[in-house]
């Protein structure tokens, strides 16, 4: 199942992303992941959200440039090798991970946000391996 994450291009000067996440906080949207990639001239932040689709709309109101797109949440179990073991299988499938970043939502398991180049066969091996994902439901009442 998968979920949407916010990604939003925000110049890289100093401040600019605690303007972004001023916004999300004055619109109430609860961030429960975050990332930040930067070169010289611009950053890429990735959120995991509690309201996705508001927060897009909010960010683009206050001048943001900002999407939408489609991840896995996948569930990873605190043992060594087991997010190996999940990897090695998708690549089987010949799926490429364009992404990931860590998500901490439970205690009994770790979470990943994964972006692939194919998610619905990445979540039907996921589904065959019986690794659990996340539902925008679930993301929603975090």
């Amino acid at each position: 199942m998968t979920v949407n994450q916010v990604s939003v291009f925000i110049e890289n000067r100093q401040g600019r992303l605690g303007e972004v996440l001023q916004v999300l906080k004055d619109n109430d949207v609860n961030i429960l992941s975050i990332s930040l990639a930067d070169t010289t001239e611009y950053g890429l932040l990735r959120l995991i959200v509690n309201k996705p689709e508001h927060a897009k709309e909010v960010l683009l109101k206050a001048g943001f440039s900002s999407m939408l797109t489609e991840v896995l949440i996948i569930k990873v179990p605190h043992v060594a090798g087991a997010l190996q073991n999940i990897l090695a299988e998708i690549a089987k499938a010949n799926v490429s991970i364009e992404y990931m970043y860590g998500l901490s939502v439970e205690s009994n398991d770790a979470s990943i946000v994964m972006k692939t180049n194919e998610l619905s066969e990445a979540e039907a091996v996921l589904n065959n391996i019986h690794v659990n994902t996340m539902s925008s439901k679930e993301i929603e009442a975090l």
